[in-house]
C-alpha cells in the first residue's frame, strides 16, 4: 500500500516530517535532514506508524506544506506527449528524448505563490509527473518495467513554470524555467507499495487554473517511459537519492505557435524583430498566468491507490 510523506510547518513554528492518514498527519518521530534520509530511514517508519499507531495526529487544515524537495537536481523530459508536440509546432517525426534541467532554487512548495520576474509577460504552467529518484545512479544503468521500484523513490506532483519569452526569444531553457517559485512541488511525496510502480501508466495528471480546466492526461500517454528515459539519463548525469526527474507536460499550455504563413513571414525579419512579433502576438493570448490567478495541479490514480495529493498556488 502507498504511503505520503509531507515535509510540514505547524503553527508553533516547527518543521518536520509526517505520514499522512485520511485528512490527518503523524508525524515521524526523529529528525529527517533531507529528503533521502526521509526515504531511505523514514518509509519503513512511516508504515509501522500507520500499522500500530492509535496516533489520530493533527488536522492536515492546520499544517502548511512545505517543498519536500530541499536540495534536489531537477533532470526534464520535453516534447513527452504528442498533444502537447501537435500544439507547440514540435515536428511528430521527433523521434530523440529531449533533455534540460531546471535550477534547484526554482523548487517550492504545492501552496507558495508563483512570482513573475518584473520582465517576463509570458508566464506558462506545465503540470508534470515528478519521479524522486530511490537508487543512486553513478553509472550507466539499464532501467527496465521489471526493475522500475529499485529507482523509483516516490512519485510527486511538479509545475513546470515557464517564462516562454525568455525561454524561446532568447533559446534559454534553463533560464526561462528556472526563475525561483517556478517548480511548486508536492505536497506529498508518494511512495508506491510492493508492485505499485506499474501503476505509474494510471496515474492521472488534472491542472486548472481559476477553476477551469486547462490540462489533463494520463502519464501512460508518455512517448518515453520513465525506465527509457533513466537509461538513457544515466549515460549523461548522476543521480542521488532525492533528486528529481521531470516526465513531460501534455497538452493544453497556454503558448500557442503563430500560423504556418506567419511563420514564413517572420523568418524574413531580423531576429530581434522577428521575436518581438512574437512575444506581441503571443500576449494577446488570455491563456497565459496573469497575477492573481490560482494555479491547481493533482495527480491520482481513479482509484485512489496512488494519491499525490493537490497543489494551489497563487501567482504575483
Amino acid at each position: 500500500m502507498s504511503i505520503n510523506l509531507l515535509r510540514y510547518s505547524a503553527a508553533s513554528g516547527t518543521t518536520g516530517w509526517g505520514v499522512v492518514r485520511d485528512q490527518r498527519m503523524v508525524p515521524l518521530p526523529g529528525e529527517y535532514s533531507t529528503p533521502a534520509q526521509v526515504l531511505q530511514e523514514g518509509v519503513e517508519m512511516a508504515r509501522d506508524l500507520l500499522r500500530k499507531s492509535t496516533d489520530s495526529g493533527i488536522e492536515l487544515a492546520s499544517v502548511t506544506a512545505l517543498n519536500p524537495l530541499p536540495g534536489a537536481r531537477v533532470n526534464c523530459q520535453g516534447t513527452n506527449y504528442r498533444e502537447h508536440m501537435a500544439e507547440t509546432g514540435v515536428d511528430s517525426a521527433q523521434t530523440f528524448n529531449l533533455f534540460f534541467t531546471k535550477s534547484t532554487g526554482s523548487l517550492t512548495g504545492a501552496c507558495d505563490d508563483i512570482v513573475t520576474p518584473p520582465h517576463v509577460q509570458l508566464l506558462d504552467y506545465e503540470i508534470e509527473l515528478g519521479i524522486v529518484v530511490g537508487k543512486a545512479i553513478t553509472e550507466p544503468v539499464t532501467v527496465t518495467a521489471e526493475n522500475l521500484d529499485d529507482y523509483v523513490g516516490a512519485f510527486v506532483v511538479a509545475n513546470d513554470v515557464s517564462a516562454r519569452d525568455v525561454q524561446l526569444s532568447q533559446g534559454q531553457y534553463y533560464k526561462g524555467k528556472s526563475y525561483r517559485t517556478f517548480c511548486p512541488v508536492g505536497p506529498y511525496l508518494c511512495v508506491p507499495g510492493p508492485g505499485e510502480v506499474h501503476r505509474w501508466t494510471d496515474l492521472l495528471l488534472s491542472l486548472a487554473v481559476n477553476g477551469e480546466t486547462r490540462q489533463t492526461a494520463l502519464a501512460g500517454d508518455m512517448i518515453f517511459t520513465p525506465a527509457e528515459t533513466l537509461t538513457e539519463f544515466s549515460q549523461l548525469e548522476d543521480f542521488a537519492v532525492g533528486d528529481l526527474l521531470l516526465t513531460g507536460t501534455p497538452g493544453g499550455v497556454a503558448i500557442r505557435p503563430p500560423r504556418r504563413s506567419v511563420q514564413r513571414l517572420a523568418g524574413l525579419l531580423p531576429e530581434a524583430k522577428k521575436w518581438a512579433l512574437f512575444n506581441r502576438m503571443q500576449a494577446r493570448n488570455p491563456a497565459y498566468l496573469a497575477p492573481g490567478d490560482v494555479v491547481t495541479a493533482s495527480i491520482r490514480t481513479d482509484d485512489g491507490v496512488l494519491d499525490l495529493g493537490t497543489q494551489s498556488n497563487t501567482v504575483r
